[in-house]
């Protein structure tokens, strides 16, 4: 199996043309294999893509436990770099289709070189159903959520894929190993989350850790770095454009006045090579 690995702050998948590499219809047990960092290619996410029509590709995106994430923001402007420089796209703006809906990627140029990748990540999904999140109709804002004996705020988002936000205060840490399962596992989250402890250290700058639903901690979570920016703006802690500081590095974040989250941010290619 030929494949691309390719990073977002860090944030790193092994990218396979499904349209000239023969996947298992189940491609679970593959992701398992191939993203383990000592007996495979190791890996946050293993991404499938395929053609869908002129300019339009589709990517599915699996977890390095087997699950199928919605979205992931990293691998969506890796897969877009990936489908420009292979020239398998005409230009730099592209569709690419995912479980969570159509995708709007830009490819940024200078000097005819690739600066980063723009991306149109659509409105946010606010009410409770759309999270999902178990309980009555309505935002989840601040919602307090019983955990290891306490109650977080909590404030949840879907950005195609579930998001829950904790705010921490100024001091306050949290043991990210400890916390972060029990929070994607809890009850509450009938499809799991994604979870993101968020420092405000402006209202134009936030400080963003992740733990990815079906992969722990990661350097990186374009779409948790979007919901991040939504949660704050929602509670008053921010404006509604930030720079989002990851382990990994930098994100642009920008909510709209058309309520479209756009997020900016680079793409890099490491390595290709066979899987056998």
């Amino acid at each position: 199996m030929k494949f691309v690995k390719m990073h977002g702050l860090g944030n790193d998948f092994v990218i396979v043309d499904s349209s000239r590499e023969r996947l298992p219809p189940d491609p679970a047990e593959l992701a398992r294999r191939v993203c383990h960092r000592h007996f495979g290619i190791g890996a946050d996410g293993l991404v499938a893509v395929a053609p869908g029509g002129p300019d339009v590709w589709h990517m599915r995106i699996f977890n390095p436990d087997g699950s199928e994430a919605e979205m992931c923001g990293n691998a969506l402007r890796c897969v877009a770099r990936y489908l420009y420089e292979k020239k398998l796209v005409a230009g730099p703006r592209m569709t690419v289709a995912t479980p969570a809906g159509e995708m709007r990627p830009e490819v940024l140029l200078k000097d005819g070189k690739v600066t980063g990748v723009r991306v149109d990540m659509g409105v946010p999904r606010l009410e409770r159903a759309d999270i999902p999140m178990l309980g009555a109709p309505g935002m989840v804002i601040e919602e307090p959520l019983a955990v290891n004996g306490r109650a977080w705020r909590v404030t949840a988002v879907s950005m195609g894929n579930p998001h829950c936000v904790i705010f921490l205060g100024p001091g306050e840490d949290v043991v990210l190993e400890e916390v972060g399962p029990v929070l994607e596992h809890h009850p509450a989250f009938p499809r799991r989350t994604n979870v993101e402890f968020v420092r405000v250290l402006a209202a134009d700058r936030l400080e963003v850790r992740v733990w990815e639903r079906g992969a722990g901690p990661t350097l990186a979570c374009g779409t948790g770095a979007c919901a991040a920016l939504v949660a704050a703006a929602l509670t008053g802690r921010s404006g509604r454009r930030a720079a989002v500081h990851l382990p990994g590095g930098d994100l642009l974040v920008e909510w709209g006045p058309n309520d479209h989250v756009y997020m900016t941010g680079p793409a890099e290619f490491v390595f290709e090579g066979t899987y056998l």
